[in-house]
């Protein structure tokens, strides 16, 4: 595109197309200018002429083409004004570059096609009837000139042509264009616009992972804790009763208490240290996924290095922090953990209903690992809370297999020492952690108090987990 049609785009539609918008308006503005004067005057010398044919006054010729010509200005703003003024103007054979910028601004403008059609047809027709009777009269004052018949009307129409169809072409050329580059530019910002929102979503959704993994990290940090310290509490309550009594148990559950101090203290540590190695490996662009992953390696190779104790033994069901599947406790487990709440003195009962399936401990049908670790983690976390608050306290473990589903209630009685609480520290999560958990998987969750004095904590969790939401 020259300079002029760079003018001319920028100026129709108001965006510049080289440089600030400014010095586009002060080019258009000044081209116009240009164009006002040179029209002016060549519409004052044929106004003139047309005058002094017409046996009417010069003065008035001139004065009617300089304002003729002065319709140049409003171009942009009016052009089908200017190209009517065009064709009034032609039977006095003037405003030849009047007609052809404003066909040219026409046809580069926003208006309808049927008017540009329409004004040009009008064009054409004046200036072939102009032309017609103009040459006409130059023949016959000519009498030696005797052109073939056919001579007029081509010579009409090829003039006609030659001053109306490029500039109309041009002008669409031009305005299709610039119409193509607005739309490209509009997309453009679309597209912008839409990475912007998308760039803002995934932030959003990365906020909300982070949130998750760090809820999900505190929430099994507290379930592997929690129940290891409260049977440590417990132990070292009975081996405070029962030191002096009888030295060889006490030493045996000071044994005990030391070894699940050790092995909670060595979990926390390796779980800790997880977590500080994967963050200063993002900061060296490692991908921050690995970590959950990772996390799950060290819980499970702590679950491994706990040596296996008789049953009851504190040490045999350690649960990991985080357990993927087929890593994590399992349904088979919950003897084990119901043990080890008896070796601490707890009275509790365990109860499985429903049919039995391909297990070879009889637990029940196989369910996916996410569901038996939800149970298993239930069940711990509700035997950790009687410990804590109703020490002395009877317990049943009910565990129900249904269609589809599978149940588990556990209900404690009031505390049989009279007390409410054990001196534990309670940070309130362990009936939240709970909750979470359940309702995640798509289950229901219900706890509170029983009319007896005790509690009761029941869940009901679906035999298959739903599918994550991606995106």
């Amino acid at each position: 595109m020259t300079a002029t049609g760079a003018s001319e785009g920028a100026g129709v539609r108001g965006a510049p197309t080289a440089g600030p918008w400014w010095w586009a308006r002060r080019r258009s503005a000044v081209l116009d200018v240009s164009l006002a004067v040179v029209s002016g005057l060549e519409c004052a010398v044929e106004g003139g002429r047309f005058a002094a044919n017409a046996q009417l006054p010069e003065a008035l010729g001139l004065l009617l083409g300089l304002v003729v010509g002065a319709v140049l200005l409003v171009r942009r703003r009016w052009p089908v004004a200017v190209v009517l003024v065009a064709i009034a103007v032609l039977p006095a054979e003037m405003g030849g570059l009047l007609g052809m910028v404003g066909l040219y601004t026409l046809a580069a403008s926003d208006v309808p096609r049927r008017i540009i059609a329409l004004l040009t047809g009008m064009t054409m027709v004046g200036g072939v009837l102009t032309a017609f009777f103009a040459m006409r009269q130059d023949v016959v004052s000519e009498p030696a000139f005797h052109p073939p018949a056919w001579f007029l009307p081509v010579m009409t129409m090829a003039v006609c042509l030659v001053m109306t169809a490029p500039p109309v072409l041009w002008g669409l050329y031009v305005g299709a264009r610039r119409r193509l580059v607005e739309s490209l530019r509009e997309r453009a910002d679309g597209l912008e616009r839409e990475l912007s929102l998308l760039a803002d979503r995934a932030e959003e959704r990365a906020e909300w992972a982070r949130n998750e993994e760090r809820t999900r990290i505190a929430r099994e940090m507290h379930d592997v804790v929690a129940h290891r310290v409260s049977l440590m509490v417990v132990h070292s309550a009975a081996l405070q009763a029962i030191a002096l009594k009888d030295p060889e148990k006490a030493s045996k559950n000071a044994g005990l208490v030391g070894d699940m101090g050790r092995q909670a203290l060595t979990e926390l540590r390796e779980m800790l240290g997880v977590l500080r190695t994967a963050e200063g490996s993002s900061a060296r662009r490692a991908p921050a996924s690995d970590a959950p992953e990772r996390l799950a390696a060290v819980a499970a190779q702590a679950k491994a290095k706990t040596p296996a104790a008789a049953p009851g033994g504190p040490a045999a069901g350690a649960p990991a922090a985080t357990e993927p599947d087929g890593e994590g406790p399992c349904l088979a487990e919950l003897a084990e953990l119901v043990g080890q709440s008896r070796a601490a003195g707890m009275t509790v009962e365990l109860s499985v209903e429903g049919p039995a399936g391909d297990d070879a401990d009889g637990t029940g049908p196989d369910y996916g690992p996410g569901v038996e670790q939800t149970v298993f983690r239930v069940v711990q976390e509700a035997l950790t809370n009687v410990h804590k608050h109703a020490p002395g306290a009877r317990a049943r473990v009910r565990l129900a297999h249904r269609a589809g589903e599978v149940a588990v209630q556990v209900e404690n009685g009031p505390s049989a020492r009279g007390a409410t609480d054990a001196g534990l520290p309670s940070g309130g999560n362990g009936l939240v952690g709970m909750r979470e958990r359940v309702t995640a998987l798509g289950g229901a969750f219900v706890s509170g108090p029983t009319d007896a004095g005790g509690f009761r904590v029941s869940a009901v969790v679906p035999a298959v987990a739903p599918a994550p939401a991606t995106g």
